[in-house]
């Protein structure tokens, strides 16, 4: 027992260390104030959608009512192959906005990764110069185009994450879930910006064409589930290590819905986590690793206690 102790206790030690690193970083991090100067870059926002009839008009409310020129921005939503009224909300909501561009994909049983290659059918029909992608549970601020693209157009950045803020009914899901995602946010931030390791949420995510195009795409991760935000990043990264930047504005947030129950959100961190054989950056292997040594460590002392009491 009394060696175990002494392992959680560097466990404890070198998590907390890990934390605050996390933490400095962060606060390190600028909050990017946008200027007021023209914009000139063309935007392919791309959203695959499936099964989302209770989300779209919500959706494409939220980017039609976008302050960034019309001129300069399309909206491809590629209905996934649903199997719902998705269609025809989305048809409906393209009487209203003149942007909006709908793409139909069907998949073979047998096919897997779906979102990543309704993305790319998405993209292989765009006209922008840079791609934002993101899901079609999400809406947006007015500004949220705006101000990627002012991001971008001074940055330099080849590729860009920003956050992203859960919405939901007020229960102790919601509010674990909402503490949760703010402590991945905060980590994502910091780690892009101290260059430690690559993390990214799709829902809000932006790369210019040319260079989605100049690291194959999704090429050898495409049989995956998921994976169309972090392995793609990093391919990118191994192409543009310095390419890749946060942009931390509360205008470039994106609200997606929480997960509705446990089981729909511990489905989800499943999806997440069944990503990790594929992730190259040791330093985030490691960060994972020590996460779930410490996790597993709490579980192995609760189950020490009671032949231990008195």
């Amino acid at each position: 027992m009394a060696v175990f102790i002494l392992v959680f206790f560097i466990l404890i030690t070198a998590y907390g260390f890990v934390i605050d690193r996390y933490r400095k970083g962060w606060n390190q991090l600028p909050v990017y104030l946008k200027d007021e100067s023209s914009p000139s870059t063309y935007v392919s926002v791309i959203i695959a959608a499936r099964n989302e009839e209770k989300n779209i008009i919500a959706l494409t409310n939220s980017l039609r009512d976008q302050d960034y020129s019309a001129e300069l921005f399309e909206v491809i939503v590629v209905d996934d192959d649903s199997t719902d009224a998705t269609r025809d909300q989305l048809r409906l909501a393209a009487r209203d906005f003149q942007n909006l561009q709908i793409l139909s994909v069907k998949h073979d049983l047998i096919v897997t990764g779906h979102k990543k290659k309704a993305i790319e059918a998405g993209i292989g029909i765009a006209k922008g110069n840079l791609i934002i992608t993101s899901d079609a549970d999400c809406v947006f601020s007015p500004g949220w185009i705006s101000t990627i693209v002012n991001f971008y157009e001074k940055s330099g950045a080849k590729m860009i994450a920003a956050p992203v803020k859960l919405t939901g009914s007020l229960s102790f899901l919601y509010y674990f879930q909402v503490l949760d995602f703010l402590s991945l946010q905060g980590i994502t931030g910091a780690a892009l910006f101290k260059q430690l390791h690559v993390l990214c949420n799709g829902a809000n995510l932006a790369y210019e064409k040319k260079v989605f195009k100049a690291v194959g795409g999704f090429k050898d991760i495409d049989h995956l589930a998921s994976g169309d935000d972090m392995l793609l990043m990093q391919k990118i990264k191994d192409l543009y290590p310095e390419g890749i930047a946060y942009l931390k504005n509360t205008d470039a947030v994106v609200s997606t819905a929480a997960a509705g129950n446990w089981r729909a959100f511990f489905q989800q961190r499943i999806r997440w986590s069944s990503k990790a054989p594929y992730y190259k950056d040791r330093s985030l292997l490691y960060i994972l690793a020590l996460v779930y040594a410490v996790n597993l460590s709490f579980i192995v002392l609760l189950l020490f206690i009671p032949f231990n009491y008195g």
